[in-house]
């Protein structure tokens, strides 16, 4: 049932953002190696740059995880109350 304060509400989906941040280190990964290999030593440090943030992001999203039904909720946690608006 929609309440109108799903923005204040929300949930993050972390586990997506966990999978997604898995796939773009891997993508990073290849791309820096591929383009270090090439030559293409400008790519290849742009590549090595969203490494990190792809590594940092990862690693934000695995503590988020770690940090229980707050961040992460399961199926069985009710949605959170909607806010008293006045």
């Amino acid at each position: 049932m929609r309440t109108g304060s799903e923005p204040l509400t929300a949930r993050s989906p972390l586990r997506m953002r966990f999978w997604f941040s898995v796939w773009g280190l891997g993508w990073a990964a290849f791309g820096t190696a591929a383009f270090a290999l090439a030559g293409r030593t400008g790519w290849a440090v742009a590549c090595g740059v969203l490494l990190l943030v792809v590594t940092a992001d990862l690693g934000w999203v695995v503590r988020r995880m770690r940090q229980g039904p707050h961040y992460q909720p399961g199926r069985d946690i009710p949605p959170y109350d909607p806010p008293d608006i006045p």
